[in-house]
């Protein structure tokens, strides 16, 4: 898949040699107010355990690692499959968008999913705006649910079901000039 930009992007299962890169890029100070870090272990844990798919970004021409991305629920008997985390490391060239859309195929098309969820800070908007115009809906806000830096941060719940997902996919086909 395109990103809106440039090159082709891809997924591939995280290793655990991978393990190092995935904190880097979650330590980063341009990413760390927008998530909740985890420790190297849970991330062994999403990379072992078959709920999770635990995957790294690889973008641009050669492929060079980009980010990583967590899903969880894989299995849930509900279909309710959440974005547990997306981080990138270049912003603003269309990757986040791109991972979304991957996603959220993946999630629909080979997970069987009913329900793909996700929260994110309120103080991320960037993410917000993307979520939104991907087809997210607000359910919720959990206030001051994480501890942060500054205290607390609320976390918004979004939500997209099968069918409204199924409409944006026909919706992109009949005009994909107007959904880049």
């Amino acid at each position: 898949m395109k990103p809106e930009r440039g090159s082709t992007i891809r997924l591939r299962p995280t290793m655990l040699s991978d393990l190092d890169f995935v904190g880097s890029v979650e330590n980063d100070p341009a990413n760390r107010p927008f998530i909740t870090p985890w420790e190297r272990v849970q991330h062994e844990g999403a990379v072992r355990f078959p709920d999770f798919r635990h995957f790294i970004i690889e973008a641009g021409e050669a492929y060079p690692s980009a980010g990583f991305v967590i899903l969880q629920g894989c299995r849930n008997p509900h279909g309710s499959v959440e974005l547990k985390r997306i981080v990138l490391q270049p912003k603003g060239q269309g990757y986040g968008r791109t991972c979304v859309r991957l996603l959220a195929q993946m999630a629909f098309r080979d997970l069987g999913a009913h329900r793909f969820w996700l929260d994110v800070k309120s103080a991320n908007t960037r993410a917000l705006a993307l979520y939104r115009s991907e087809g997210f809906v607000e359910e919720g806000c959990l206030r001051d649910s994480v501890r942060s830096d500054d205290g607390y941060d609320s976390l918004i719940v979004m939500s997209l079901l099968e069918p409204e997902y199924r409409a944006l996919v026909e919706a992109r086909e009949s005009h994909p000039a107007d959904t880049a």
